[in-house]
């Protein structure tokens, strides 16, 4: 029942009140007809909607964009439609509360305001009626900046170089960027992931456009993938000449804010020829990124910044590995983890190799599949998970792009060293002379052909070189060698390679019959008992086999072609008789750093030898007269530390015998000899040496035992015409005081002080009178320096030397390049430099019972980069003078203590 009130009050006041009852009674009288409307006009609102969306995923099928107003227009229907539907459901409760007509309520205030809700959402429906007429609903789309390129999920051990290279590209001045290194390893999936970080993160580019080059450098091909992305196409375009589309295409990108990605490239693209706007001082908005095999192509490319993409860390490595193989997988078997780590050492950090074999090995879940996986791996790997399918013929591109025969030869004959092996450069250029790689060149042609090799090979990423003098295979790489040699091209190769397996006993030499070149380097193998027959044998490695004392008299007899024999640190090796039937064939012979105390005198008979190793043979004290002359071909004799034990036991009719002299005349009749590595016994020895032209100009390395006629002063500066001098032993010059150098004719005449630019190598041990070592501040190529056992050392260079050329002071600054100072038992020893020196180079500083050195050529500047490490006691450390305490700590952290 309505409540009827009677209020007395003035006449404005009531007609205002009576206003805002009727208005407010409106929505409760209206609200049946308002809920009717209001379901009716959103029937129409959808369907007005519904209209607009079938235009809109038209144009969507057309690749164009609908509009922004379009978009807001349809979330707020959307939005309206909810609210409207929840009124309309909760309408049917709201109407029974009405009476007397529906001009009343039960409850007024309720209905009042569920009333005011349904009047406005029925304006709000026909308001977006009205401006749901859309003359056009979409427009063309702007392309993306870069089109997105499928990759791996994740980036394992690419992120840290994906953030470098993406800051030379947003944030350096670097035009043109590299990213070399070996197949396999990365490059692309990095370059991708650059390409998909431009989706990512806003830049100021206009676009990214990506192109495949590949091995068959086509100019056309990569102006049509160009034109694809910047709308250059049609049949009217393609018919156009590349001189023709490179204008459209500079046209095209002058204007704009571009990245060019190249991945594969193999030789220099010319991007002018291509139509590309060179980034440089006058373009410095566009950028240029591609990746290469080749650190040569980054060169000729004239990159601003370059980037080795390198294998994976050991870290990284398994982190990738255990992603594709699955941690149920890992998990399934106790010792899986552990055999997993192995097949991962394997792989070498080669991201392809991690890939494939890990996809692999994800359903193994006995360990001894895994066992026999590992054992696979090290037997025949090219029949292991597809490596022969997928990795090694990627891998073989880089192979196949040598430049000639000769260079594949080089590169697969490096295969034949053990994994990870570090292989002398001029080792292995010796063997590759041996073989005959170089024709009839002469050595100094064949120094130059074979170091040029190795250049190529490094820059290949088929090789890495580790030290200056040396350089390795990584291990997957020599794996693909291998392969090549034993499979793809087995009828020109056919190679056996044993070496590092662990063997005890040799292959079977029926086994044999065809090889041309066989490594057993570095086995436990005791004995060779069976005569093999090996008719087209050229290289056998026998190196390293520590055990091998028993090879069968006329083992080699059966190897007419052997050209290239390596017998090097075999302890207890005995030469076997009948080595003479090599005579016709043998080019290198390689025995050194063996106990063999005598030479055959059937050696006589190697004629054509042009390579002969003895170096380091301590206990040799015999080689027969007329076995070096005989050898009249001979270019490169090394006997460096020869019979260093036994030199002063020589008898008459060994060429050691007289300290030298008579080695030396047979010397000098080899008219070819052209690389020599000397030891001496005697000073007048020596000096026939140094009178000599031509040993001189055929020296590398020298080993002096002065153990009697040495004058207590030698004039230093008499090495100096040793142009080629690598490496200086002295050893046992009891009476040697001084190696002087005259600095103040150096001064006078104005001289190149630094007259031993060749030498990287001294030694010098036992010289109980020699009190300093300051000629070699005339060394600055010095690389390691060995001073032992030198009773009455006081300083290492002396200042005291240059009082009377105190100009030559600001000149000297020595040690620049050395990597390893060896300082042992020198009593006497105080300084080893008046003034702290930055040691850029140095990798270790070690000192042993030197009581008396109280500081080190160290200060803060020293410090800044602190990558070497210092050796000796702890005692010795603690008594060490430091210029403040902050060097001091700053250097603690490089010691490493030697036990007493």
């Amino acid at each position: 029942m309505c409540s009827i009130f009677q209020i007395t009050c003035d006449g404005a006041f009531f007609n205002r009140c009576l206003d805002c009852f009727l208005g407010k009674a409106a929505y409760i009288r209206n609200l049946q007809d308002n809920l009717d409307a209001l379901e009716t006009e959103l029937g129409n609102l959808i369907a007005r909607k519904n209209d607009v969306m079938r235009r809109v995923v038209d144009a969507e099928r057309q690749q164009m964009r609908r509009l922004d107003g379009v978009q807001v227009w349809v979330s707020r229907v959307d939005s309206v439609k909810t609210e409207a539907d929840e009124l309309i459901t909760d309408g049917s409760r709201e109407i029974e509360k009405l009476c007397v007509g529906g001009y009343c309520s039960k409850n007024c205030m309720s209905s009042y305001k569920f009333g005011k809700k349904v009047a406005k959402k029925l304006r709000d429906v026909r308001t977006l009626i009205s401006e749901g007429v859309f003359e056009v609903v979409a427009d063309r789309a702007p392309e993306s900046v870069a089109d997105e390129r499928p990759t791996e999920r994740t980036v394992v051990g690419l992120q840290s170089q994906l953030e470098q290279v993406w800051r030379c590209l947003v944030e350096e001045s670097a035009g043109i960027i590299g990213l070399y290194g070996m197949g396999g390893v990365g490059k692309t999936t990095l370059l991708t992931h650059i390409n998909n970080k431009f989706l990512e993160s806003p830049t100021n580019f206009d676009c990214v456009i990506w192109v495949v080059v590949s091995k068959d450098l086509r100019l056309e091909k990569i102006q049509e993938d160009i034109g694809k992305k910047i709308g250059l196409v049609g049949d009217s375009w393609k018919s156009k000449s590349v001189e023709e589309k490179a204008v459209d295409i500079f046209r095209s990108l002058r204007e704009k804010r571009f990245v060019l990605l190249l991945d594969d490239i193999w030789e220099r693209v010319d991007l002018t020829k291509v139509g590309i706007p060179l980034p440089g001082p006058k373009n410095t908005t566009s950028k240029v990124v591609f990746t290469t095999r080749f650190i040569d192509v980054c060169g000729s490319m004239e990159v601003d910044r370059k980037f080795q993409v390198a294998c994976l860390s050991e870290k990284d490595a398994w982190e990738l590995f255990r992603e594709k193989v699955g941690e149920e997988t890992l998990q399934s078997h106790h010792d899986i983890v552990e055999l997993a780590q192995i097949v991962v050492k394997e792989c070498g950090g080669l991201p392809l190799a991690l890939i494939t074999i890990g996809r692999a090995m994800a359903y193994r879940k006995k360990a001894e599949q895994w066992r026999r996986a590992i054992e696979e791996l090290r037997r025949s790997v090219s029949e292991f998970a597809g490596l022969g399918k997928e990795v090694y013929p990627l891998l073989k591109f880089s192979y196949d792009s040598l430049q000639n025969d000769t260079v594949r030869s080089c590169f697969l004959y490096c295969c034949l060293y053990p994994e990870d092996y570090g292989i002398l450069k001029w080792d292995l250029i010796d063997c590759w002379f041996g073989e005959g790689f170089f024709g009839e060149s002469d050595r100094s042609g064949v120094e130059n052909q074979g170091n040029d090799i190795l250049d190529t090979l490094v820059r290949a990423c088929l090789l890495e070189e580790v030290e200056d003098d040396e350089v390795k295979m990584h291990d997957v790489i020599r794996d693909m060698a291998i392969w090549i040699t034993c499979e793809i091209e087995k009828e020109k190769r056919n190679f056996l390679v044993r070496a590092g397996a662990g063997l005890k006993e040799a292959p079977g030499v029926k086994g044999w019959e065809n090889v041309r070149r066989l490594s057993l380097m570095q086995n436990q193998i005791e004995t060779l008992s069976e005569v093999p027959t090996c008719p087209h044998l050229l290289t056998l490695f026998l190196d390293f086999n520590q055990e091998l004392e028993i090879i069968a008299d006329g083992f080699f007899q059966l190897m007419p072609s052997l050209k290239v024999l390596k017998m090097s640190n075999c302890s207890n090796l005995k030469l076997p008789v009948g080595m003479s039937e090599l005579g016709s064939s043998l080019e290198l012979l390689d025995i050194s750093r063996t106990q063999i105390q005598e030479l055959p005198e059937e050696l006589k008979l190697l004629v054509n030898l042009k390579c002969l190793n003895l170096r380091l043979t301590s206990q040799l004290r015999k080689i027969p007269r007329q076995l070096i002359s005989n050898s009249s071909r001979l270019r490169v004799l090394r006997m460096f530390a020869t019979g260093y034990d036994r030199f002063h036991e020589a008898s008459e009719d060994s060429v050691l015998f007289g300290g030298g002299e008579v080695l030396i005349q047979e010397l000098l009749g080899l008219k070819y000899l052209e690389v020599l590595e000397l030891t001496l016994g005697s000073y007048h020895a020596l000096q026939i040496v140094l009178s000599s032209n031509k040993l001189k100009s055929c020296i590398r390395s020298l080993y002096l035992q002065l153990t009697g006629d040495t004058a207590s002063i030698i004039d230093a500066t008499a090495f100096a015409d040793l142009n080629h001098l690598n490496q200086l032993w002295i050893d046992r010059a009891k009476e040697l005081e001084e190696l002087k150098i005259d600095y103040t004719e150096i001064v006078r005449k104005r001289r190149e002080p630094f007259v031993f630019r060749s030498l990287h190598r001294v030694s010098m041990y036992r010289c109980h009178k020699l009190k300093d070592s300051t000629f070699l501040v005339c060394a600055p190529n010095l690389k390691s320096l060995d001073l032992s056992y030198c009773s009455s050392m006081e300083e290492v260079i002396s200042v005291g030397k240059f009082a009377e050329t105190p100009e030559m002071m600001g000149h000297i600054s020595p040690f620049e390049n050395l990597q390893m100072l060896d300082l042992e038992d020198l009593p006497h020893l105080k300084s080893i430099f008046w003034k702290p020196l930055p040691f850029t180079h140095l990798k270790e500083i070690s000192v042993g019972y030197c009581r008396n050195l109280r500081k080190l050529p160290l200060n803060s500047n020293s410090a800044k980069e602190r990558k070497f490490v210092i050796r000796g006691k702890e005692d010795w450390w603690n008594r060490l003078q430091w210029e403040d305490e902050a060097t001091q700590i700053a250097f603690r952290s490089c010691f490493q203590s030697l036990f007493d």
